[in-house]
C-alpha cells in the first residue's frame, strides 16, 4: 500500500521516521524520497532483510541508519543514537514476500522445507521445537487463540499421535496431517487447509501479537507532538489489537457519568485518522494478491 502509506504518514522535509518492520525496503526508500533532507531509521529481526535493505537504501548514504531489531526496541535504538522522539513511524505486519519464497524458511506449505518459521533464523524456538515438544492443551490453545481454527482438537489428537511415532520435521508433513484431520480436506478449496495452523505457529514462534501491543505503545509514546503512526495489518487478531490500542489512546475522560467533575483526569493521547480501515486499491490488489487482506490503521499524537 505504497500510495496509502505515504497519505497517511505524510513524510516532510528534515523529518525522522522508523521503519519498524524494514523487510526489502520499499516503504523506506519511499519515505526518503517523498522528504528531502529526511532520515530514515530501518529495523529488523532477520538479517537477510538487513542485507537487502542495505543494498537499496544505499544510494541514501547517511541519512539511513539500519538495525537487527524488533520494532518493540524502537525507544531503545532511539537512545543508542541520542534521539528520544519522531515524526512518523511506520509498522508492516505479518511475514514478508521474500519470507514466504524462500523455501528454507518453513513459512509456507508450497514448498516441503525444514520446519522453522523463525523471522530472526539466528535464534528462538522453531515451528518444529512447537509441535514436538509442547504439550496437548497449549498447543490447542495456540491453533485456536492464533489460527482461530475450528478443527483445533482434530489436528492437535493427530499431532500428538504423530510424534509418538516420528518427530515431524518438514512443512510437507505438517500440512498433509492437517489435511488428513479437518473434514473434507483433501475437497479443493480457495483456502488451503493448512493455513491457520501455519498461521498459529508463526505468530507464536515469533511472538507476533506480545510485539505487536508493545511496539505500538512505545511507537505512539516516542512520536512528537503532530507525527504520525502507520500500521498495516493482515489478518483479525493483528487489526483488533491495533484498533484497541488506537481507541484506547485517543480516550478522554472514563470516568463513571454520575460524577460531576471528572476525577480520572485522562487526556487523549493520539487522534484516531482512520476510523474504519484502509483496504488496499483494486489495482494493487491485481498487482499482488497478498494486499487483499492488509488493513491500514493511523493514529496523529496530540
Amino acid at each position: 500500500m505504497p500510495k496509502e502509506v505515504l497519505h497517511w504518514l505524510q513524510p516532510m522535509t528534515d523529518g525522522v521516521y522508523l521503519d519498524g518492520t524494514l523487510g526489502g525496503a520499499g516503504h523506506a526508500r519511499l519515505i526518503l524520497e517523498a522528504a528531502a533532507g529526511s532520515r530514515l531509521i530501518g529495523l529488523d529481526r532477520d538479517p537477510a532483510a538487513l542485507r537487502e535493505a542495505a543494498e537499496v537504501l544505499s544510494p541514501y548514504g547517511d541519512r539511513v541508519s539500519l538495525h537487527h531489531a524488533t520494532f518493540d526496541q524502537a525507544d531503545q535504538i532511539l537512545q543508542q543514537l541520542g534521539s528520544d522522539s519522531l515524526d512518523g513511524m511506520l509498522l508492516d505486519l505479518g511475514v514478508s514476500s521474500h519470507q514466504l519464497d524462500t523455501p528454507e524458511r518453513g513459512f509456507s506449505f508450497r514448498h516441503d522445507a525444514p520446519l522453522d518459521m523463525r523471522m530472526n533464523p539466528t535464534t528462538g524456538i522453531t515451528a518444529a521445537d512447537v509441535v514436538n515438544q509442547t504439550e496437548e492443551a497449549e498447543l490447542l490453545r495456540i491453533f485456536f487463540e492464533y489460527g482461530e481454527e475450528r478443527y483445533s482438537r482434530r489436528i492437535v489428537r493427530k499431532i500428538v499421535a504423530q510424534r509418538q511415532e516420528s518427530p515431524l520435521t518438514k512443512t510437507g508433513e505438517l500440512a498433509e496431517l492437517v489435511r488428513q484431520a479437518i473434514p473434507g480436506g483433501r475437497k479443493p478449496s480457495r483456502i488451503h487447509p493448512a493455513t491457520r495452523v501455519f498461521q498459529a505457529l508463526r505468530i507464536y514462534v515469533n511472538d507476533e501479537l506480545g510485539q505487536l501491543e508493545r511496539g505500538v505503545e512505545i511507537g505512539i509514546s516516542l512520536l512528537k507532538p503532530g507525527g504520525r503512526l502507520v500500521v498495516i495489518s493482515f489478518h483479525s487478531l493483528e487489526d483488533r489489537i491495533v484498533k484497541h490500542l488506537f481507541r484506547k489512546k485517543a480516550q478522554g475522560c472514563i470516568c463513571p457519568p454520575r460524577l460531576p467533575v471528572c476525577q480520572c483526569h485522562n487526556v487523549p493521547i493520539v487522534k484516531v485518522l482512520t476510523r474504519r480501515g484502509v483496504k488496499a486499491g483494486d489495482d494493487e490488489i491485481d498487482q499482488n494478491a497478498r494486499s487483499r487482506s492488509a488493513i491500514l490503521r493511523a493514529v496523529e499524537r496530540c
